[in-house]
């Protein structure tokens, strides 16, 4: 099993290049990073976790300019967002910064995307919160025509379109891999099946119970059974929970890193060392 990492990385925290270079060095698969633009102070949305919001929430770097930074210092580390809150961007210019990042970084970007859960910070970028789920399905797909090897036009049912047009760089393979992040149930094993290459179940909890209808929504869409691939995310390590999910068929696992400076965030990855193959 390929052993990534995700981090809050903040103004306060280890930098990105440090922490790419200190993960390629030890042998880890990857590193996935969160965004938020910003988080309201007349915040009424609660904290999903409970209790009050982690200040990193609010300090959080860009993750594809911090991405960038990692890609440049390193060779083999696979990079990715987790997550992309897709429905407050613009398709047409994050599609040119996924495909110039895929394409500098040699194809090493996975598109974690998600549906968010502040409202007011979706409200903020013009997103109706009950239409959020039709806004990623509509601005991936006019992504997917962008990358396309061949100019393809696109017209939305959420007020985006694009003609056909000459786009470069593309993407390697044609699109970066993506995986769907959201809780388990019928709409979002339908968008998985549908639009993604799989599922980033936050936490990890439930995949025995969850995979089979997950599976059958994939087959029931034409897909290829052993194409589907689950990548627990944000998930704190055991031996046992690790073998877990490699019975299940997981063949990468995210690790939790704290938002932290460079001290303990390297005392961390040299305790989760022992989970690498």
């Amino acid at each position: 099993m390929r052993i990534s990492t995700t981090i809050f990385l903040t103004d306060e925290t280890i930098s990105p290049v440090r922490l790419a270079r200190e993960l390629e060095a030890r042998g880890f698969a990857g590193l996935y990073l969160p965004e938020h633009t910003h988080i309201p102070v007349s915040r009424e949305t609660p904290y999903p976790a409970g209790g009050e919001l982690p200040r990193e929430y609010a300090r959080t770097l860009d993750p594809f300019v911090a991405l960038a930074q990692a890609a440049a210092v390193t060779e083999r580390l696979a990079l990715g967002t987790g997550i992309t809150l897709l429905a407050q961007h613009d398709p047409i210019a994050l599609a040119k910064q996924i495909a110039t990042l895929d394409h500098l970084s040699g194809g090493r970007f996975t598109l974690g995307l998600g549906y968010g859960w502040n409202r007011e910070e979706a409200a903020d970028h013009g997103v109706a919160w009950t239409g959020r789920r039709e806004l990623v399905r509509d601005r991936l797909a006019l992504m997917r025509a962008l990358w396309a090897a061949e100019p393809t036009a696109y017209e939305g049912d959420s007020g985006f379109s694009v003609r056909a047009s000459e786009v470069w760089p593309k993407p390697a393979g044609g699109a970066p891999r993506i995986l769907l992040g959201g809780a388990a149930g019928p709409k979002l094993f339908a968008a998985i099946a549908g639009q993604t290459d799989g599922w980033m179940p936050i936490g990890g909890r439930g995949l025995t119970e969850s995979l089979p209808p997950l599976r059958a929504a994939w087959e029931e869409a034409g897909r290829d059974p052993k194409a589907l691939q689950v990548v627990p995310y944000a998930v704190l390590p055991t031996p046992g929970k690790l073998a877990h999910y490699a019975e299940l068929g997981c063949e990468e696992t995210v690790l939790q890193l704290p938002s932290a400076g460079a001290s303990e965030v390297l005392r961390v990855l040299d305790a989760y060392a022992e989970h690498l193959g």
